[in-house]
């Protein structure tokens, strides 16, 4: 990590999108913010202050941007997409895709407002974490979170509480588990609350759920932007039947859900689990190919990223347990069926594999920016306050989206070209490194001119000496 003698090209080329969301001392603060967020290794507020060495500032001032500055979430994350509606490049597109997914922000100890014990997949162990749920745009060119939000716990009491003024009985039988095993009376809590939404819809307000916040996300969107019927996907764990039933019936939009192996198919024949059904299409297919038969799975190739890519992929039209009629795709990556099937599911009956596969295939750049936000700072803060760790998150999705608008942004990439002499292209973590040399360009250029005016080495050097040692 090295000193900073200005802020990077990439802010100052864009800070003017978000001048109007802050005051005049909050929005230097924020300049500061994010530009440690992009070039600092030590992401923490302490570390990102102790990076600027011409403007030394207290600590505090950036504290306050996280905790007590006048800002408002909304208008930051409107500031931000306006970033990204200014140019073509990541401007949404009518064959655009949303997903929606969740990830974990694991913190050590539980000295944090709303943190959880959660399991993590990765892991496969409990953790203490945050979990922020994301709504996600990708197309062929760029991809960037649209909206978030961070999950609360279940308040256990108001939701007991809840319950019983909505007249839902509970069990005298579980009332022991409120003492002798808390986790066990609030799953029970919950599970009573999951299944009464339906006759009891009042009590839906009483607990905001990662299916519930996916709702609110999903419905703000449609609201704000009634023409856009852009398709949704997601994984398994978000393919719920009521879920499903929300986007279809409720927003009226097409997703591309995603169901495991144990999942079952309403066959004439009877339920089948789908790993099963799998398991015997892919037999009959093999049984056409050694007798000129007509085959089950049929070569479909998609276009992703800039690349083509080939799949053997069974279509059709079956009634799912639980989710009734659904377009059906299972899809294998090799000839010979050898790999693992996947089994996809849409709301669309009359739309063909390879457009499912390919909606569903950009799933994949939501997982990515988790990864990257991550790089970012995403999970790297040490504040207490739920609201802080909130503006914290907002932060980091700015730099993303800033990072992600300067791949596209042909006059950010003639300065930087005419600065640094290199080939501008890449990823998000790409460009973090570009921004990392533009800013030690910077101090190159300070060193010298320095210098030039007159000054020692020792002079010009002993304030960016200090500020390192102290990072």
């Amino acid at each position: 990590m090295f000193p900073l003698v200005e802020f990077p090209e990439v802010v100052q080329h864009y800070a003017p999108f978000f001048k109007g969301v802050f005051s005049a001392e909050a929005f230097i603060e924020f300049e500061r913010y994010i530009s440690g967020l992009i070039v600092s290794e030590n992401k923490t507020v302490d570390g990102i202050n102790r990076l600027f060495v011409i403007e030394s500032r207290n600590q505090s001032s950036l504290n306050r941007l996280l905790t007590a500055s006048p800002f408002y979430l909304e208008t930051l994350n409107q500031a931000r997409l306006n970033v990204l509606t200014s140019l073509p490049g990541t401007q949404m597109k009518p064959k655009g895709v949303f997903s929606m997914d969740d990830t974990l922000l694991t913190h050590y100890g539980q000295d944090f407002e709303q943190i959880a014990k959660l399991f993590d997949p990765v892991s496969e162990s409990y953790v203490w974490a945050h979990d922020v749920v994301t709504l996600h745009y990708s197309d062929e060119l760029t991809d960037y979170p649209v909206l978030f939000r961070l999950w609360k716990p279940v308040d256990v009491e108001k939701l007991e509480q809840g319950l019983r003024t909505a007249g839902i009985p509970l069990k005298a039988s579980k009332e022991a588990w409120k003492m002798t095993d808390p986790r066990k009376w609030r799953s029970y809590l919950l599970g009573v609350w999951q299944r009464r939404q339906k006759s009891h819809p009042e009590i839906l307000e009483l607990y905001d759920s990662k299916l519930v916040i996916a709702q609110d996300m999903l419905q703000q969107w449609v609201e704000a932007h009634p023409d856009w019927k852009l398709p949704v996907t997601f994984d398994n764990w978000y393919t719920q039947p009521a879920f499903c039933r929300f986007l279809d019936q409720t927003l009226g939009l097409p997703y591309v859900g995603t169901l495991s192996g144990e999942d079952k198919v309403n066959l004439r024949t009877g339920q089948e689990m789908l790993q099963d059904f799998a398991k015997r299409l892919k037999q009959q297919h093999l049984e056409a190919l050694r007798h000129s038969g007509k085959l089950i799975f049929h070569q479909v190739t998609i276009p992703y990223k800039g690349e083509q890519e080939q799949y053997y992929s069974y279509c059709n039209t079956h009634r799912l347990q639980s989710f009734g009629k659904q377009r059906l795709v299972i899809n294998y990556r090799q000839a010979d069926l050898s790999d693992h099937p996947a089994f996809f599911i849409s709301n669309r009956l009359v739309w063909q594999a390879a457009g499912i596969t390919r909606i569903r295939r950009h799933r994949w750049p939501v997982e990515v920016y988790h990864e990257e936000g991550k790089a970012e700072g995403l999970d790297q803060y040490q504040l207490r306050d739920f609201e802080a760790i909130e503006r914290h998150v907002a932060l980091v999705a700015v730099v993303y989206s800033l990072l992600r608008a300067a791949q596209h942004d042909s006059d950010l990439h003639e300065l930087l070209q005419r600065q640094l002499k290199v080939k501008l292209d890449g990823s998000v973590a790409s460009w973090r490194r570009v921004t990392q040399a533009q800013a030690l360009w910077c101090l190159g250029l300070f060193i010298n001119t320095g210098l030039a005016q007159g000054q020692t080495l020792h002079a010009v050097m002993t304030p960016l000496i200090q500020a390192m040692c102290h990072s």
